[in-house]
């Protein structure tokens, strides 16, 4: 169900329709369902510690863009198979906007910043939770209490969040005066059609609030402090099942499920899909199938992230020897990573350009392929434009921005982003690799399946870089000394 902005009875009607497997109800049911409810406010309702920063973000965007309208649907939620839907995640700007955790948001809302005469009014159309008058509370499968759990009252939501809240019921006749407006659009059908579409403009607009977020305030890096620390935490619960995974088949799926476990625990969800690569799967960048077998000998390429209950999501990457030794061939591999990502950390400083923390794993791994033997040209040579052979064993970039989206900042421009510069307060990731192919012949055999991937989530300080997921090692010794303390 999208938002009932444009007709909510037709929308309501729908979401309440009997399915195939429901049990009709009797009218003397529908009313006896209506009585004997006691009053039940939620307890320990407070303003929320993000409220001065999401109020500073508001006032920053309210300047911007003075006397338009600015319109950011949550999005609604969407159906993975048949009456069965996905669980819900907010859109990232709306979630940054308001401050509204992942337990808080409910699909169809949305935050309209509406012009005034000094500035914006910040305003939050949402589903509240149902009286017990109607019967949505009992009968509604993607709304009712009955059916998910406890939403928020238009007061409680308005306490928490310093926000002036209305029924999403009202949006409609809102924003039927078709006053000049911006809108995130692409989540929310119905409220899209609301709004008189301004191409160029909406482009700039969402270009605006993606670069808004590149500098983080002490609010995000907190946030993210503690989405890395769970993470930390969830890769010692997979090293701790690696006998368990050797044992069966499809053994990844044992290890991305302990991260995944631990994900639940302490945050909302996997900040994206985990990859859990053993043996020559490491070689296939984006390996999610997690399908494959564990197996003594080989190494295992990590990569994960636990996203919080704000959204902010950690993605750190380590690679292990799964019986917790290195052999000489992997150890050699490893060494190669293990300089280029030492490289790269310290070329992350003010002042620096992105490309800069990229460029300094390059030149390691450029060296690298060419003190194995594979270059058919000097690492100088390949480090040049127009050569760049050292780049068929590490062909992606060595680092992304990283905050409430995985890839945050996507919405920047190429000279807002890889040709720009650093500033404390950024946070990247900085993660080179070496892949060798299982089928590639310049490597003798005992190379050949090895891929090996370093990173870690890095903040741009006043005088350097602060490495936030240290606590998890990263030098083969460490990496060593670390496995033998957990599977002792």
């Amino acid at each position: 169900m999208s938002t009932s902005a444009n007709n909510p009875a037709n929308n309501n009607d729908k979401a309440l329709e009997v399915r195939t497997h429901d049990i009709p109800l009797a009218d003397a049911m529908t009313e006896f369902m209506k009585q004997g409810w006691a009053p039940s406010p939620l307890e320990g309702v407070t303003p929320h510690k993000s409220i001065p920063y999401t109020t500073a973000r508001r006032e920053v965007l309210s300047k911007k863009y003075p006397g338009v309208r600015l319109i950011f649907p949550a999005g609604s939620l969407k159906v993975r198979s048949n009456d069965s839907d996905y669980q819900f995640r907010a859109h990232s700007a709306y979630s940054w906007y308001t401050g509204i955790v992942a337990s808080d948001c409910v699909p169809d809302s949305v935050f309209v910043m509406e012009p005034t005469a000094t500035g914006h009014e910040a305003l939050l159309f949402i589903h509240p939770r149902s009286p017990r008058n109607s019967d949505e509370f009992y009968r509604n499968a993607r709304y009712g209490e009955f059916w998910i759990g406890r939403r928020m009252t238009i007061e409680e939501s308005e306490t928490k969040y310093g926000i002036k809240v209305a029924q999403i019921e009202s949006l409609g006749e809102f924003l039927s005066d078709k006053k000049e407006a911006l809108i995130v659009r692409g989540q929310d059908v119905e409220v899209d059609k609301l709004v008189a579409e301004r191409e160029d403009a909406e482009k700039d607009f969402l270009n605006f609030t993606s670069m808004q977020r590149i500098i983080k305030d002490q609010y995000e890096i907190d946030e993210m402090q503690k989405a890395i620390d769970a993470s930390v935490r969830g890769f010692a619960d997979m090293v701790r099942v690696f006998p368990a995974a050797t044992s069966v088949t499809r053994g990844e799926r044992v290890i991305e499920g302990a991260f995944y476990g631990r994900a639940r625990l302490e945050g909302n969800d996997n900040g994206y899909p985990s990859i859990v690569a053993s043996g020559a799967h490491a070689c296939v960048l984006h390996w999610i199938k997690n399908d494959g077998d564990v197996l003594p000998g080989d190494l295992i390429l990590i990569d994960a992230g636990v996203e919080v209950e704000s959204h902010y999501t950690a993605d750190i990457t380590r690679t292990f020897p799964i019986n917790g030794k290195f052999t000489e061939a992997q150890r050699k591999i490893y060494m190669i990573v293990y300089k280029a990502q030492q490289a790269g950390i310290a070329a992350v400083k003010p002042g620096a350009k992105f490309k800069d923390f990229h460029n300094a794993c390059m030149v390691e791994i450029a060296k690298g392929a060419e003190e194995l033997g594979v270059l058919p040209i000097s690492a100088e040579e390949s480090l040049k434009p127009e050569q760049g052979l050292h780049r068929r064993w590490q062909f992606h970039g060595s680092g992304h921005h990283l905050g409430i989206d995985v890839h945050d900042c996507a919405h920047a421009r190429k000279e807002q982003y890889a040709d720009a510069v650093l500033e404390a307060g950024m946070l990247l990731t900085v993660e080179p690799g070496f892949y060798i192919q299982p089928d590639d012949t310049l490597f003798p055999p005992e190379y050949r399946g090895i891929g090996v991937r370093i990173e870690d989530d890095i903040l741009v300080t006043e005088s350097g870089a602060k490495i936030m997921s240290n606590a998890l090692p990263r030098h083969p010794d460490e990496v060593e000394a670390y496995m033998a303390r957990l599977l002792k």
